[in-house]
């Protein structure tokens, strides 16, 4: 198992954890979690045995084999599946010198022989095939030099490569950054069926969900081990922190109290020896650090200055690469209430037609008609490349405010985006991808936008900005086209989902269950064809996926309708629950403090009285509340029934 005893870790002098002590036991999968630069890649790093614990120990087997996802593939003159095979180095290793047989003695050679059988060589390229083909490539891809494909797919094949070890630990940063839904789907199988132990870096909340019986979260410089999944580790750990607020909350007030009477009493030599005491009291105590429950971020999106409907069309359109035709005959209108999805296999035409919506490509065929008032807001991933890496977020955003803007307004409107303090001030060359996507987004969100199409927008995010940018996107007035591989993300904003496959794009009458059943079968048909994973129209025939004969037009103003109607009951239900959420623990509290005997001592009578008629007044406070709270979820339900 691996072990950690009083480990404390730092980097640039900063403390990341420190005293931590823990075990992860064989078969176990955990989820590392935790905001960027919390110290997931360090704990990472620690676990590889290439940087040593600052204090204690970390130990694990030393017979483990580890495999470990590099974060960079060179552009090597290698065959695809022999870099994959390369994985399993064993099996390479073996297999270089069975290659040249005239090196090798007959014992040597029959050695290594049967050795080759008892790790299951002669089955490896196999396996590394249906790797391969489970991440996305087709067949004729195998023998492709690593150079030929581009960033996005070579990580692609090192995560095969990874997944080719025969390990007892496996660690994976980030495995789905550059994977599509089907890709995402089959890796949970793959993952859920490994046998061995499991440490995992995500901030996609449904793939922990789906793999992981442990959570490690990293935060105030401690390593807590949660049992269960992310949703399970939510729910835990929102208990513990408002248990953890109360104490806090407590011991403020008794430091109060004994600061008050050493100050009072200190100077009276007949108080001194008890303000000494005090002074000797109040410096043991452990100051307890206030819990941070709700996410950081609570940015929104400005309400678009103009509008008109419809803001965007297209009539007949083909879209492509100069003579590559990638999607043809592509009919698609955007109006203010427009939430779309964008769906389709890796490589199939969602960021070229992206990019053509955009205006950043050159139509093929066809008619693209913008509004006047069109304003888009696109969020990609050259919009992160782009930032002025010599200037400040506060620099970035001037530029493109209002000069009668105060200081103090752009201040605190980078602050929702986590920037704060000197970050604010400093040079964005130095910034992680997380800051440099939330900089990006925040330029964009300055600007009101009525229409935003946003490309893979939650890559770099960690799981609290993704939380912040699905609120945002639900209650944002103007349109939305969204490609994303993240499904709460997409079910939480989108209305219509439309799928870009076999050169069409066209509505998909279903949910993203049906969509994700849909996918392995349409792979497992491309597969039998050998088709490529980016058809092109000359080359694969026209599969249509189900479309619905519903006016979408119509629906799409019905969910907006929906939306601004029930708005109002929603956000009182809020209001509501969140008075539930302050008078519950308090309750908790008192119920508590009424066990302790001691309350009930005839010197104490006045508190024993005001904390009874304390909770006599907080449980008639929340009978009201929540008797309201369901008469207006009736009200919901009726009003969202009346819908049907």
């Amino acid at each position: 198992m691996i072990q950690l005893d009083q480990v404390s870790l730092r980097r640039g002098g900063r403390v990341l954890f420190q005293k931590a002590s823990m075990q992860i036991h064989p078969g176990w999968k955990v989820g590392l979690t935790g905001v960027n630069g919390a110290g997931k890649s360090t704990l990472f790093a620690a676990l590889l045995g290439s940087l040593t614990a600052d204090e204690g120990t970390l130990s694990r087997p030393q017979v483990w084999t580890v495999a470990h996802m590099a974060q960079e593939v060179k552009a090597l003159d290698m065959a695809a599946i022999d870099f994959v095979l390369s994985g399993d180095e064993e099996y390479w290793e073996i297999q270089a010198k069975l290659d040249h047989p005239e090196d090798l003695s007959d014992h040597d050679l029959a050695h290594l022989h049967g050795r080759f059988d008892e790790i299951d060589g002669y089955s490896a390229p196999a396996k590394a095939a249906q790797l391969m083909a489970g991440l996305g490539f087709m067949e004729h891809q195998n023998q492709l030099h690593v150079s030929s494909f581009s960033g996005g797919w070579r990580m692609r094949l090192n995560l095969a490569r990874t997944l080719m070890s025969r390990s007892d630990l496996l660690l994976l940063d980030e495995p789905t950054n550059h994977l599509d839904l089907d890709a995402i789907l089959w890796l949970e199988d793959w993952l859920k069926a490994y046998a061995g132990t499991l440490v995992l870096i995500s901030h996609d909340r449904d793939f922990l969900d789906a793999i992981t019986d442990h959570i490690l979260h990293i935060e105030n410089a401690e390593l807590t081990l949660y049992t269960g999944n992310y949703s399970t580790f939510e729910t835990t750990r929102s208990e513990r922190l408002a248990q953890h607020q109360q104490a806090y909350e407590k011991q403020l007030e008794t430091r109060a109290h004994l600061q008050k009477y050493i100050d009072r009493f200190k100077a009276k030599a007949t108080k001194a020896r008890q303000a000494q005491s005090r002074i000797k009291q109040l410096e043991r105590m452990q100051m307890l650090a206030p819990a941070h429950v709700d996410t950081p971020f609570t940015f929104s999106f400005r309400e678009p200055s103009k509008m008109s409907s419809p803001l965007l069309m297209m009539e007949h359109v083909d879209i492509g690469y100069g003579d590559k035709l990638i999607a043809t005959d592509i009919n698609l209108q955007i109006t203010p209430t427009s939430r779309i999805g964008l769906l389709g296999m890796n490589g199939a035409g969602k960021s070229t037609l992206i990019k053509t919506l955009v205006g950043d490509l050159p139509l093929l065929a066809g008619e693209r008609k913008a509004s006047e008032l069109l304003n888009i807001g696109y969020f990609a991933q050259h919009q992160m490349d782009a930032l002025d890496d010599l200037a400040s977020p506060m620099l970035q955003l001037a530029r493109i405010a209002d000069k009668k803007i105060s200081e103090a307004t752009l201040r605190s409107f980078l602050g929702s985006f986590g920037f704060s303090g000197e970050r604010m001030d400093t040079p964005c060359e130095s910034f992680s991808g997380g800051e440099r996507a939330r900089l990006a987004l925040a330029l964009i969100v300055w600007l009101r936008p009525n229409v935003l199409i946003l490309d893979e927008p939650t890559n770099h995010l960690d799981l609290d900005m993704r939380h912040a940018l699905t609120m945002a996107l639900q209650d944002f007035e103007g349109a939305v086209v969204l490609v994303s591989h993240e499904r709460q993300l997409i079910a939480s904003v989108c209305d219509d989902l439309l799928l870009v496959h076999a050169g069409k794009c066209s509505e998909f009458d279903g949910d993203l269950q049906d969509y994700a059943n849909w996918l392995r079968q349409a792979r497992q048909d491309m597969i039998r064809q050998g088709g490529q994973t980016a058809p092109v129209v000359s080359k694969v025939a026209e599969q249509k996926a189900p479309v619905s004969k519903v006016d979408k037009e119509a629906q799409r103003k019905e969910a907006a309708r929906r939306r601004e109607q029930t708005r109002p009951i929603r956000k009182n239900i809020e209001k509501l629950e969140a008075q539930t959420a302050k008078i519950q623990p308090r309750l908790i509290e008192i119920e508590a403090l009424l066990a302790d005997t001691a309350l009930y001592d005839a010197n104490r009578k006045d508190d024993l009285l005001k904390i009874m008629n304390e909770q006599t007044e907080l449980k008639a406070k929340l009978e009201q509340v929540e008797e309201q709270t369901l008469e207006l979820m009736m009200e919901l339900e009726e009003l969202e029934s009346s819908f049907d």
